[in-house]
């Protein structure tokens, strides 16, 4: 190895070193999803980032989305789906493809990729232990002809109705790293599929996490212009909802971020899943490649 490359590699670890010291022993949430679940390079260098985390010190615990596997084994079972304000209508039959997908197929990918790159991780879902508790959702649309709103039912689609962490407390704190797949079970015993930000949201609130780290397919929070914006407020957020500059899918994202902040969460980073060890880059380096919010 030249001297030059040698002297690199230890200006980076000791870039990291700080870094290292402040989350020693915190815990970490982050939300995988989007185009670093699908890409079989960046799904290694996710496996990698996460084991490192956990070799320094962190205790990081993963929740992953799922959605495009889901429309595509609906689409080879010819079964079709509606969407209602980017919320998959789910029937009884869609919720047993949700959770053959979410709780076994991706969730078992993830495992055995953390696994295979030296680290233990153990894959759950809500359901195990009962720490997801769920409630069903209905939307409430307007109908002016007749003089009420009008109830959609979506099926097994829910929210968090609370969270038990022993189980992902009793794994984060011991050598196994958690792995969950955003599917609840309500009181009435049926199984609920979960937006995976929220789920990621509700975890880090509950287990009092430093930081979120939520995975997208953009550079971050945009401007108007296109030009990333690397630190917000709550304040600015809610500004930025309001003059549109925040819309579609990123809405439910901060808004998220924005009530894990509240309930006490340190900071969240929105970042961006297309780059090759996007998380180490984030916790590690002065730089970091996403959006930072803090509650003020």
């Amino acid at each position: 190895m030249q001297k030059k490359t040698a002297h690199q590699i230890a200006d980076v670890l000791i870039e990291a070193l700080p870094y290292i010291q402040r989350f020693k022993g915190k815990t970490v949430v982050v939300k995988f999803g989007g185009n670093a679940m699908v890409d079989e390079a960046l799904k290694h260098s996710f496996a990698r980032d996460i084991v490192l985390m956990k070799l320094v010190g962190i205790n990081p615990i993963v929740v992953h989305g799922g959605g495009p596997q889901i429309g595509r084994l609906l689409e080879k079972l010819g079964k079709t789906t509606d969407f209602i304000d980017g919320m998959r209508v789910t029937d009884s039959e869609t919720m047993d493809v949700v959770e053959m997908v979410l709780g076994g197929l991706v969730n078992k990918e993830i495992v055995n990729l953390i696994n295979m790159h030296g680290g233990k991780a153990v894959g759950l879902t809500g359901k195990d232990g009962n720490f997801i508790r769920a409630k069903k959702i209905t939307l409430k649309k307007s109908a002016p002809e007749v003089h009420a709103p009008e109830i959609i039912d979506l099926g097994h689609v829910g929210e968090v109705s609370s969270i038990d962490p022993g189980v992902v407390d009793m794994l984060g704190n011991s050598n196994f790293i958690p792995v969950i797949a955003p599917i609840g079970v309500g009181e009435d015993g049926y199984s609920y599929n979960i937006n995976a930000d929220l789920v990621a949201g509700k975890v880090a609130e509950v287990l009092k996490a430093e930081k979120l780290i939520l995975l997208t397919n953009t550079a971050g929070i945009l401007d108007k212009q296109g030009e990333l914006l690397t630190g917000l407020s709550i304040k600015d957020i809610d500004d930025l909802i309001a003059d549109g500059t925040i819309s579609g899918g990123m809405i439910p994202k901060t808004r998220c971020a924005t009530d894990a902040l509240a309930g006490g969460v340190t900071s969240v980073h929105i970042i961006d899943g297309r780059v090759d060890h996007a998380v180490l880059l984030e916790l590690f380096t002065d730089q970091g490649v996403g959006t930072l919010l803090i509650s003020h």
